[in-house]
Parts: structure tokens; sequence; C-alpha cells
């Protein structure tokens, strides 16, 4: 019997609230703000939040934190909800923070008539200032003593486009000595003369993240909204709102946000990559976000399968990228067709290879239950071989092809190298062999027994195709401990374009919804770029880890 898997910390809260009644349901939400696209990190938040409605019933909402015009896009809506569909999960209500912008709206009137918040003149370097250190108490201002009758007729005012940006705010009444920062009186309303991608030019006045945020999930009746660990800080807050306005108490819990090798996950600077056109766009195979990774190849069964393994912690730390890549690799090793293409060609010749050639049958996938069906491929007289499966002097250990060496064809036959020929600049562009043959694959009887098999293409019937050989898209574990601009530790190496592969013809009609193996080469897709006339395959992953570092 298999031993039960044990619960993290928050399920044990969920499984805790569930059980005393606390909660009728379990009510969860994922918050994105549409600003930019979705990556790995909240895809972690994302598998959290539905998986957990999908374990203990419940549902789970869709809300977009669009409390600020001016970085929030349509454009980032459409592909968040998609990015959540292509990971297999879909939200019961969908949801935005401007649908509340009238009850928020209302909340920050009440808040001034309970003499809990106050319109400030003061500008944004004296707010700062006065709010003093994490070691000396903040210095309350002259507005802070306005009466609740002139902060209702300020606060009128901001609504309704009497003053500039920046002109005032509007700020809680809370602590000006509370050794949590964020309770020192903060900003929940500010001035944004800015057209909104939802309700256009109706407002002038935006509430603040900490202020929508846990005002939203109470009107929703969210159970438990789960934070990354950055909110720690920001939970009084939360509940100070909520506690004040007397409304739904969702409770705010933390966990820890994923860190990733090899890349970086701040939205600004992904941002920067994109303007600086560093990368070909927010779905460049390179990028961490979820549009990048399903260009790249990666399913959403091995994302949810990465994420599964990561798990839930409450301490932050840093995941290796080669687990990501071993989740994919195992995924598509049970998915995936083992088809041939040549990268790096050289012709091979069979000089006793006589007729117009014949037709063999391959497997597609030994590792899938019913191995993945069978496929024709071409076989004759001329074939494309890799040029590493050639070796003038061979090694020692050398158990391809080199003069008087014999290796399988894989699905064919057996070849000896007689002879080969060389360019006006010694590279070798042909190599000559002799084939034997009863020693056909499911055949054979010719009694000879070889240690290598490589793959080929016939040259009769090859397509040729695009690869792009992608990689780490940075040299350093860290970018983000590392010294200066982040930028100065790219990869140079982090894709490589071969624009004549020789791919078998089966590869012709290969549809974007597929994954194949190259065999000997890695896993490929193909490319959204790519045409019937043009085929392209992006790598979504070598078949072992041979990243050097």
């Amino acid at each position: 019997m298999s031993e039960e898997k044990s619960l993290n910390f928050i399920e044990e809260l969920i499984e805790n609230d569930l059980k005393s009644g606390k909660y009728e349901m379990l009510v969860t939400r994922f918050p994105p703000e549409p600003n930019g696209y979705l990556h790995i990190g909240h895809a972690k938040a994302i598998c959290l939040n539905f998986g957990l409605t999908q374990k203990y019933g419940g549902y789970t909402n869709l809300r977009f934190d669009d409390t600020n015009p001016v970085t929030e896009k349509t454009e980032y809506v459409n592909s968040q909800q998609e990015d959540i569909q292509w990971l297999g999960f879909q939200w019961k209500n969908e949801l935005f923070a401007s649908d509340y912008f009238g009850q928020l709206h209302a909340y920050a009137v009440k808040l001034i008539e309970k003499n809990l918040a106050y319109v400030d003149d003061s500008t944004a370097e004296e707010i700062a200032a006065q709010k003093g250190t994490p070691t000396e108490p903040g210095v309350p201002n002259q507005y802070r003593e306005r009466s609740i009758a002139e902060n209702l007729d300020l606060f009128a005012k901001m609504k309704n486009g009497a003053f500039p940006d920046g002109a005032c705010t509007l700020r809680a009444k809370i602590d000006m000595a509370s050794p949590n920062m964020l309770m020192r009186d903060p900003i929940i309303y500010r001035i944004k003369h800015a057209h909104h991608h939802r309700t256009g030019d109706t407002w002038c006045i935006y509430p603040m993240y900490d202020f929508a945020h846990g005002q939203s999930d109470s009107i929703e009746q969210i159970t438990h909204s789960i934070c990354t660990l950055e909110y720690v800080a920001h939970r009084e807050l939360y509940d100070w709102f909520i506690e004040k306005l007397e409304i739904f108490p969702s409770k705010q819990y933390e966990f820890a946000r994923l860190n990733l090798t090899y890349t970086v996950m701040s939205k600004r600077k992904l941002l920067q990559l994109v303007n600086e056109k560093l990368v070909s766009g927010w779905d460049d195979p390179r990028m961490p976000t979820i549009s990048g990774l399903r260009r790249r190849g990666y399913t959403p069964e091995s994302i949810r399968e990465f994420c599964e393994r990561i798990g839930i912690a409450k301490r932050e730390n840093l995941i290796e990228l080669s687990l990501l890549e071993f989740c994919i690799r195992e995924d598509l090793n049970k998915k995936a067709s083992r088809v041939m293409a040549v990268l790096d060609p050289i012709k091979l010749v069979i000089t006793n290879y006589e007729g117009d050639g014949e037709v063999l049958i391959g497997e597609n996938n030994p590792e899938a239950e019913d191995k993945g069906g069978t496929r024709e491929i071409p076989f004759g007289r001329e074939l494309w071989i890799e040029r590493e499966d050639f070796m003038e002097e061979p090694a020692k250990k050398w158990f391809r092809l080199a003069p008087g060496a014999m290796v399988r064809l894989k699905f064919a036959y057996i070849v000896k190298c007689d002879n080969f020929i060389k360019d006006e600049h010694g590279n070798v562009t042909e190599v000559h062999c002799s084939y034997f043959p009863e020693s056909k694959s499911g055949s054979d009887t010719s009694g000879i027994n070889v240690k290598g098999t490589i793959h080929w293409v016939s040259t009769a019937h090859a397509k040729t195709a695009e690869v792009r050989l992608y990689d780490r898209l940075f040299t350093v574990e860290s970018p983000d401990a590392e010294e200066g601009d982040f930028k100065d530790y790219l990869n140079p190496g982090s894709m490589q374009v071969l624009d004549k592969v020789y791919i078998e013809p089966y590869l012709a009609t290969a549809s974007l919804e597929n994954r194949y193996q190259f065999i000997r080469k890695g896993y490929f897709c193909v490319d959204k770029d790519s045409t019937a006339d043009k085929p392209i395959f992006n790598r979504v992953v070598s078949l072992k880890d041979s990243w050097k570092g």
C-alpha cells in the first residue's frame, strides 16, 4: 500500500477550518494584475489556488487586479485567461477589481466618516520623510487632524477631478508609531487622470493595491486569500481594513514564491527584455512566461507536475531549472513520437545498394503502452547522416562510423565504411559504405554484431526545415543576486538557429499540438512561425542535462 502524501501547511489550515465549521465551503481566487504575461511563478500560484478547490470542493475566482490604469492592457487580460485554461483550470467567476470601484469608494467614505481616513496634501517626498524609519516612529502632519466634514468634501473633489495628479491623497489614519511601517497611515487612494482599459474616464482616483485587495476578497467572500511571502507585512493592514469596515472576514495566508535558477521572475525585468528586443517577445521560448514555455513545447502536465514536486513551503528557496526540464523529459518520453532529423548533415552513399529504394517501418514510441503505432520511412542509396557520427581517426571506444568500422542504420541495415571524400578545405563531405542485405532490422540473419546505431534521412525524400536550439537565458544561477545589470549575464548562446536541417517526410505534416523526439538529439515541437514551405522546430529540451554552467 502506497504511503499517503503528507499535507502542506495550507491544506492543514483548510482541513481544520472546514472540519470546525468555520466556513461552509472553500473559496479561493487567483488575482493577477493585467500588466504583463504570466510566468512559471504564477503557474505555482494557479496550481495551488485551483488545486485546493479541486481537492476540497468549493470554487476559485479569477479576479484581475486592475487598479493601475497606466500599466494595464486588455492584451494582458486575454493572455492570462488563455494561460490559465491551457494549464487545465477553469474559474467559476471572472471578475475585476474595477467591478468594485463604486463599492471601494463607498468603503473609503465610510472610513472618513469613522474618522479613520484623511486627505493629505503632502508631496510623496514629504510623506516618505514623515513616515520615519524602521527604528524611529513617524511624525503626523497638520492634515491628519482635518475634520470629517472637510475630508468628505476634499475626497469628493478628488473624485470629481478638481485636483491634478499628485495634488493630494487619501490616507488611512492608523498609527504613525507602528513598528510595521505599512501601518503608518498608508495611502489608500491616489489621483490618476488616466484612461482605464475597462472603466474609461469614469474615474480619476484609483484605490491602492492594499486597499482594493482585501476588500475585493471580502466582497467575493474568499475564505483563504493565498499570497506569496512578500505580503506577510501587509497582513496586518489587510485585517485592519476588514475589521474597521465590518465586512466578511477573509483571511490572508502566505507561502514561498517560486525562484528558479538561470532566469528572472520580475515582471519589470521581463518587460525590459521585451521592450529592449533582447528577446523576440513575451512568448519567446527562452522566457519563463507560460506563453513562452508553451511555445517552447512544454506541456501543461509537465508544469503541473513541476509545481507538485516543488511543493508549498513557508521559506524562500531556489529551485533548479533542471527539475523543470526533468518533468518535461519524463512527460514527453511517454508521449513523443521518435523521428529522424539530421541537424549537421554529411552524405552517406551505400555503394552496393541497387534499385530505387524501399519503404521501411519505424516504431513511433517504444515507451508508450501501444508503442505509438508505426510509420513508413523511405530508404535509398544516398542518405544524410550527422557529421558527428563519422570520425576520420576514431577515438577509443568509438562505436560509430570510421574507416573500416560498422554501424547499424536505425530501422534499416548494418553498413561498413569503406572510404570518404573531403572538399578543398579538408572537410568530409561524403562517406562511402557497403551494406549487408541480410542485416535488415527485424529480420537480421547476418550474424554481425555492432555496438553503434545512428539515425539518417533519405536524401531523395528529405524535407528541409529550420531548427532553433534553445538553452538557458542567463549564464549564472541567480542573475538578480549578481553585481551590475542583470542583462550583463544574458547567455549569448541561448538560441542557435540551424537553417538547413533534413527531416524525414513524416515530419512535413507535423502539427503544433504534437511533440517529437528527434532520435539522439532531444525533444522538439513545431513553432508558431512554421509554414508548409518552411517548417520550423523548437528544441523543447535536450535528451539529458548537458549544461556545463
